[in-house]
C-alpha cells in the first residue's frame, strides 16, 4: 500500500502551491523587466529621433524611426 498520511498530503499540497506561486512571481518579474527594457530603449530612440529632427538629419531620422517601429513590433506595443 502506498497511502500517505494527512500530514504528508498537506506538505505535498503546500509545496505544489509554493511552486505555482514562485512561477507566477517569476512571470511578473519577467514582465516587469521587459517593460523596463522597452521603456529605456524607447526613451533613448525618441531622444535620438528628436536630435535628428533638430539637426534636420533625414537619413538618421528614417533609420531611427524604423528601429522604433521594430521595437514596437517586438514588444507588441
Amino acid at each position: 500500500m502506498n497511502e500517505k498520511s494527512y500530514t504528508e498530503l498537506m506538505k505535498i499540497g503546500a509545496m505544489k502551491r509554493q511552486k505555482r506561486e514562485n512561477f507566477v512571481q517569476d512571470l511578473y518579474i519577467d514582465m516587469l523587466l521587459s517593460e523596463i527594457q522597452l521603456t529605456v530603449e524607447k526613451e533613448k530612440l525618441l531622444k535620438k529621433i528628436d536630435s535628428a529632427i533638430d539637426h534636420r538629419d533625414q537619413v538618421s531620422f528614417v533609420h531611427l524611426a524604423a528601429k522604433l517601429r521594430e521595437l514596437n513590433k517586438r514588444f507588441g506595443s
